[in-house]
């Protein structure tokens, strides 16, 4: 999709230096993307910490569990 918006010269600079991308379009669909998981990363964690995800296991057994067990 195709928008038009104004943002900061110095921000967009900053968002190419963080994202290492060069170009505008590829620079800002990248933070969105990033800003995307970030959240939903975050109502993950609150819900988890919250006790309201669905996962049979106590911490104790996840943390005793191997990073790569199935």
């Amino acid at each position: 999709m195709r928008i038009t918006f104004e943002i900061d010269a110095n921000e967009l600079r900053q968002i190419q230096k963080i994202t290492g991308q060069k170009k505008k379009s590829p620079a800002i669909s990248r933070a969105l993307a990033d800003f995307l998981r970030m959240r939903q990363r975050d109502a993950f964690i609150e819900k988890a910490l919250a006790g309201q995800t669905d996962c049979a296991l106590t911490n104790q057994e996840l943390e005793a569990k191997d990073l790569y067990d199935t």
